[in-house]
């Protein structure tokens, strides 16, 4: 940048670390019981030949890895930035999100795919022995459910942790029903079905997961914030006489960033004008908006005609 620009910053990022980072305590409890009970899903699914238990199993198996690659995330973004590295290694957790989604979604279609298969040729699933196994998944999701509900509003990341959990729940669920219908009439299709369902729970969350998690890595403006009701608020300030080049996106889950151009008027030219002004900018923007982390850049009026001239 040329003499004469100024420009006022404000390093918001939340204490601590990242959004994702105040709950790391949880995410380990969580863990440790889904490994838990995924092990013990699994060899309650090879004994009773039940796919709806094994499906239940490799869904948590899912969870474990999405707890694990979230966890991982927040050692690494925790990192302090660098001269590379200007914000550090937040995106981090939008990654391991990113990830958690791919996982999800294989993991949905295989499901899908056996259970179709096993419609073709159902095996003999043994009901009393897996709704034993199902009720002690279903406790524990329910513990894991509780202790995530608080984070997801939060983190992406935890947002994925919660909603694989969840879905656990659901299916833990669906494996009792079709283990109740198989004791009492002995239709072993119904175990099919429930991996069935099972698998459709799984993809269309991770749809909605991965379309906000790409809205992020493609720095769309979060959703929570309206463009031209920031605009307004700018342009409502004493001394401001334009915006341009505004720009508002998210570094990683509770992190947003934005950058402006504000074209000043005349009498606030001085020391004391920009002074205020960037004050009054970085106080609208935190109250109303969230917004912490900003960089203006103020200048005269006429100064965006030949602004890319300056940069080349």
């Amino acid at each position: 940048m040329g003499a004469g620009h100024n420009h006022g910053h404000t390093h918001g990022a939340p204490a601590g670390g990242t959004a994702t980072a105040a709950h790391r305590g949880r995410l380990r409890i969580a863990l440790s019981i889904t490994l838990s009970v995924m092990v013990v899903e699994i060899v309650g699914g090879i004994l009773s030949d039940s796919l709806a238990l094994l499906a239940d199993a490799a869904h948590m198996a899912t969870d474990a890895v999405g707890l694990g690659m979230a966890l991982l995330a927040i050692h690494f973004a925790g990192r302090p930035p660098t001269a590379k590295r200007t914000f550090g290694y937040a995106r981090a957790e939008i990654l391991a999100a990113l990830a958690n989604c791919l996982l999800l979604l294989g993991v949905g279609g295989f499901l899908l795919y056996e259970a179709v298969d096993r419609f073709i040729t159902p095996p003999e699933t043994k009901g009393g022995l897996t709704i034993v196994f199902a009720l002690i998944g279903m406790a524990a999701n329910l513990v894991s459910l509780s202790l995530l509900t608080r984070g997801q509003k939060d983190s992406l990341n935890v947002r994925g942790a919660y909603l694989e959990v969840l879905a656990d729940t659901l299916g833990s669920f669906a494996v009792l029903v079709s283990a109740g219908i198989i004791l009492a009439t002995g239709w072993q299709s119904a175990d099919p079905i429930a991996g069935l369902l099972i698998g459709l729970m799984i993809v269309p969350r991770t749809l909605k997961l991965l379309r906000e998690t790409l809205d992020v890595l493609l720095e769309a403006a979060p959703k929570d914030v309206d463009m031209a009701e920031v605009r307004a608020h700018m342009l409502a300030l004493p001394g401001v006489a334009d915006v341009h080049d505004l720009h508002v996106w998210t570094i990683t889950s509770g992190m947003p960033v934005l950058s402006a151009h504000v074209v000043v008027e005349q009498e606030s030219l001085d020391v004391a004008g920009h002074e205020k002004i960037l004050h009054d900018l970085q106080g609208c923007l935190g109250h109303h908006f969230d917004v912490e982390h900003c960089t203006f850049q103020l200048e005269p009026g006429g100064h965006a005609e030949h602004e890319a001239r300056l940069c080349h």
